[in-house]
């Protein structure tokens, strides 16, 4: 097995060493096809597109699992779920940002997740294109190719940068909601999306970002490394769910007063 990081820790799980060779993995196949092999776009019921580059990482993904954790369950983007016999269940997107990537954009990603008892416990998120290798498992921080991250201390909107995925951020009716006031508060609001912004936060090098669509699989692996970088993850109700009403990262500080102020609004 040939790495192309550094990310070996004594600390390290043998579950999370696993979910970072099968990403690296994952993600070199991607490259093949985003850096020149020819690429089969295909629209889905839900008019979302889809590329043999997805679907074939997927494969490998499951795969991989399959041999490993027999008995794990599997719930990915691109095919039907494999129901757990352990309470185990890994939670993937084999291309975060298709959109981004049949457009030659590098900022999608690889994720991967592991959920025990319903819980979220490790998530990896790679970006191929980068080169740039994020995870973290409870309890034990966040990482970015083998160094530790954590999220800024701006604690004023007027200071944040704001990054969003869907352009309805932007171009939705006027809101009184807490998150969607910060496009107008604050003091950098950019439309660098989907898995990446939420790494952007985890790194300190954003301040809030904003998903007002998500399916768990979008977003199982993003919230261990908000979290274990120091900050939060919420839906637009203000809960901790892959199941919610979209997706906010935010800092500790940004955060903090955002759930206050969603507890109030709702």
């Amino acid at each position: 097995m040939v790495k192309d990081f550094k990310w070996t820790f004594n600390t390290m799980t043998s579950d999370l060493q696993f979910a970072l060779e099968i990403a690296e993995q994952a993600g070199r196949l991607t490259l093949d096809y985003f850096s020149g092999k020819s690429l089969q776009v295909f629209t889905k019921r839900d008019a979302s597109p889809v590329t043999e580059a997805d679907r074939k990482a997927e494969e490998l993904i499951r795969e991989a699992i399959r041999v490993a954790y027999p008995g794990d369950g599997v719930l990915g983007e691109e095919f039907d779920e494999r129901p757990s016999a352990n309470n185990r269940r890994w939670i993937i997107d084999p291309i975060d940002g298709t959109k981004a990537f049949i457009h030659g954009v590098p900022l999608y990603g690889v994720l991967i997740a592991l959920e025990v008892d319903a819980a979220v416990r490790l998530g990896v998120v790679h970006f191929p294109a980068l080169k740039e290798l994020y995870y973290a498992e409870k309890g034990c921080g966040a990482y970015m190719n083998g160094s530790p991250i954590a999220v800024s201390s701006i604690a004023e909107p007027q200071d944040a940068t704001v990054v969003y995925t869907e352009k309805e951020y932007l171009l939705d009716l006027p809101s009184q909601h807490p998150v969607d006031r910060l496009r107008l508060e604050g003091g950098l609001v950019r439309g660098w999306g989907d898995c990446y912004g939420h790494m952007l936060v985890a790194s300190g090098r954003a301040e809030v970002a904003v998903d007002k669509i998500m399916s768990p699989w979008d977003c199982a692996a993003l919230i261990p490394v908000v979290t274990e970088a120091g900050g939060v993850c919420f839906d637009y109700r203000g809960e901790a769910t892959i199941y919610g009403e979209g997706l906010v990262s935010a800092n500790h500080a940004i955060g903090s007063v955002l759930l206050q102020d969603i507890a109030n609004h709702l």
